[in-house]
C-alpha cells in the first residue's frame, strides 16, 4: 500500500514537476502537461503512458494496474490502486510516465538515470 504523501514524494522526486488542482483531483506536471493525478477520494493515481508500457504494467496484475475504461485508456490513461501497489514498483511507473510526458532533454536525463541504476 502506498499512501497519498508517499505518493507525492516520489513524484516531487522527479526534475520540475508541480502540482495544480484538475478537476476534483490532484495533477502532477512536467512543462504544464499532466503526466499523473491522484485521486484521493478512491486512493487511486491515474498516469499517462505509451501503449506498450500500458500493456507491460497492466499485465503485471490488473486489478493493481488497468487501463482507463473508455477512450481514454486507449490513449494511454492507465489506472494505479494505491491500496495495493507496491512502492518500488508505483516508483517505476510514475518514472515512466513521466519520460513519456517530459520534454525530451528532461526524459533522457531520467532514462539515463534509470539504466544506471539497474545495472548495479
Amino acid at each position: 500500500m502506498v499512501n497519498l504523501e508517499t505518493f507525492r514524494q516520489i513524484a516531487f522526486s522527479l526534475p520540475e514537476v508541480t502540482e495544480a488542482l484538475h478537476f476534483e483531483k490532484t495533477s502532477f506536471r512536467i512543462n504544464k502537461k499532466i503526466f499523473a493525478t491522484l485521486d484521493v477520494k478512491n486512493n487511486t493515481a491515474t498516469v499517462k503512458l505509451s501503449a506498450i508500457d500500458q500493456d507491460v504494467f497492466s499485465a503485471f496484475d490488473n486489478t493493481v494496474i488497468y487501463p482507463v475504461p473508455n477512450k481514454w485508456g486507449k490513449q494511454g490513461w492507465t489506472i494505479i490502486n494505491l491500496q495495493i501497489v507496491r512502492e518500488d514498483l508505483l516508483t517505476d511507473i510514475l518514472k515512466t510516465a513521466y519520460i513519456e510526458t517530459a520534454p525530451k532533454k528532461l526524459a533522457a536525463l531520467l532514462s539515463q538515470e534509470m539504466i544506471k541504476t539497474s545495472l548495479f
